[in-house]
């Protein structure tokens, strides 16, 4: 059943996944992200009926950046946990200088989050060099 879901979820989200920066940016596991398809008009009574079975997730709402005085790059994240239960899970951040090249840098390890269920969240990443324009994101089940 789940990956029947999972199916129906890949062909409706696939025809998006080009157009949204974002997505490119941050990649949400599976096992961290929201699998329940009810923003879709066309899934809604469907995802409703499966809800129980398919789990519900974290959602990235908005993600920005912004330069501090010191000329570092800020990353603010702000999210939602969809489900009724806390979820961990653990998120990297990777810089990009102004080619898209990787930054090597100390900081970019995994850090551990959690969400309070059915709650927003929210976290800052600032980068470690003024050379960074970009970044992207990357998350994990924390086990």
């Amino acid at each position: 059943m789940k990956t029947i879901t999972n199916i129906l979820l890949f062909a409706v989200v696939l025809p998006f996944i080009g157009c949204n920066e974002q997505a490119q940016q941050i990649h949400l596991r599976s096992e961290v992200a929201s699998d329940n398809l009810a923003n879709n008009i066309v899934t809604r009574p469907v995802a409703f009926a499966f809800s129980a079975l398919i789990g519900e997730g974290i959602e990235v709402t908005e993600a920005f950046t912004k330069r501090d005085k010191a000329g570092l790059l800020e990353l603010y994240i702000n999210g939602i946990n969809h489900s009724q239960f806390t979820k961990k899970f653990q998120y990297r951040v990777e810089w990009l200088d102004q080619d898209g090249q990787l930054i090597q840098t100390k900081t970019s390890v995994w850090q551990r989050m959690s969400a309070m269920g059915k709650s927003s969240f929210s976290f800052k990443v600032v980068a470690p060099r003024p050379e960074a324009v970009n970044f992207r994101m990357d998350t994990r089940k924390w086990e």
